[in-house]
């Protein structure tokens, strides 16, 4: 079975993330949390695992409210009249995969108090089931994708601007190109029919899955393309050349229009932001989305990202909005020259790598992983494996979540040196998995 990552429980649908255990995951909510709203991206096995969490949820006695085929962020706003928010999706992940993702009323998701609460509930076997006449009560709610859309519209305003879309297929096919529609824009939307298996590109937003929408940019010569992942929650962009602005770019833009006090990054964030933001006090946290959500909120900072593409803005909302952060994007090219702010960021060298190790060796790899990293004269934060700091530049070495690798990245104002950096802590971290 599979356990709770970063982003909820996820893994190859039918194989770990089974009907069975979605039914599981629905008794262990409906007890605990009363009543649920449930959505889903498009993938094929959503329906499947929608129905059996479902089961589980009113079998324990908890009510179920259907919100049907929504974006994450839409869902996680939709949460905060119910006692949890659960979408039925695998993210950026490709098509075989399916997953459950668990939010909170305030639009958080599930931290890892909450996620320990239930794998401790499943491991123990044991659920309750209500009597004929007390099982939860099922309803239906069509609406969410519209409130979703007044709060950005309410807040934004009108924008005219020539915008290129990519839903990827995904469950933003319901939301985005009819937002920024309503914004004003002239939209061309691509990959825009929701189908689960994904035919047009996969789900993740990378650079190489996104050919069509740069060549779609230059050709009807739009302002801005913007691309989603599977559910929503990333967002990353393409200016009006056809370049591709990834997530470190965009976290830079984002907070040096958001930020007068505080920033909550990941550990793998570039140090760029530091060097542009020197009045700004940067919190890093472990990767992924609800640790950065986490501390927002433990901090009251005024906005938090990852490089991956996932932008919080705490003031709309503490889950990652993706298409939020495509109406701010777009109100921001409106306002001026997206390339000339982008040409004004600099970007630091950066070298990564990675490389197998012995997975049952693990703990004794890293006790001497953790001496040989000490060894290099760097400061070391453990928030997330080894973050070495040195005053020209830094380096992160972590074990995989998903596969026995470790994985190294290396990062300075210099090539030259970045790429010493890099060398070095690769050379002892394969030093201490030998």
């Amino acid at each position: 079975m599979p356990r709770f990552g970063s982003s909820g429980i996820r893994g190859l649908a039918n194989v770990e993330v089974t009907p069975e255990l979605a039914l599981r995951v629905g008794q262990v909510l409906g007890e605990l949390y009363n009543s649920a709203v449930v959505g889903r991206d498009p993938r094929t096995t959503g329906p499947m695992l929608t129905a059996a969490l479902t089961a589980g949820i009113l079998a324990a006695g908890g009510d179920v409210i259907d919100a049907g085929l929504v974006s994450t962020p839409t869902l996680a706003r939709g949460a905060a009249d119910y006692g949890c928010g659960v979408e039925i999706t695998a993210s950026h992940n490709p098509a075989p995969y399916n997953g459950i993702k668990l939010w909170n009323p305030d639009g958080m998701a599930f931290d890892e108090r909450q996620q320990e609460e239930i794998e401790t509930a499943l491991d123990a076997d044991r659920f309750r089931s209500s009597s004929w006449d007390a099982v939860g009560r099922f309803s239906v709610r069509n609406d969410l994708v519209a409130q979703h859309m007044d709060a950005i519209l309410e807040e934004i305003g009108r924008v005219t601007l020539r915008v290129v879309v990519d839903c990827a297929c995904g469950a933003t096919t319901t939301i985005t190109p009819f937002l920024l529609r309503e914004m004003g824009c002239d939209v061309v939307a691509i990959n825009a029919q929701p189908d689960g298996h994904f035919p047009g590109r996969e789900p993740e937003p990378t650079e190489e899955n996104l050919s069509l929408l740069k060549s779609t940019v230059r050709q009807v010569g739009a302002d801005l393309g913007i691309a989603h992942d599977g559910d929503g929650d990333r967002m990353v962009a393409v200016d009006r050349d056809g370049t591709f602005i990834g997530g470190d770019t965009l976290l830079v833009l984002f907070a040096k229009e958001e930020v007068k006090r505080s920033l909550v990054v990941p550990v793998d964030a570039s140090m760029v932001l530091e060097d542009l933001l020197p009045h700004v006090k940067v919190f890093r946290t472990r990767v992924g989305d609800v640790y950065v959500a986490g501390e927002l909120k433990r901090q009251n900072a005024d906005f938090g990202g990852e490089p991956s593409g996932t932008w919080i803005f705490p003031k709309a909302t503490l889950c990652p909005d993706g298409v939020y952060a495509a109406a701010r994007l777009v109100k921001m090219a409106s306002e001026g020259s997206l390339s000339a702010a982008i040409r004004a960021i600099p970007r630091y060298p950066t070298f990564r790598g990675a490389f197998a190790y012995e997975g049952a060796r693990r703990a004794a790899i890293e006790g001497k992983l953790d001496a040989a990293v000490r060894g290099l004269g760097a400061e070391v934060s453990r928030v997330d494996g080894w973050r070495l700091a040195w005053e020209d530049g830094w380096a992160l070495v972590r074990f995989s979540g998903t596969e026995p690798k470790i994985r190294v990245l290396a990062e300075s104002r210099d090539e030259a040196r970045a790429k010493a950096i890099y060398a070095t802590v690769l050379s002892s971290a394969q030093g201490a998995a030998t």
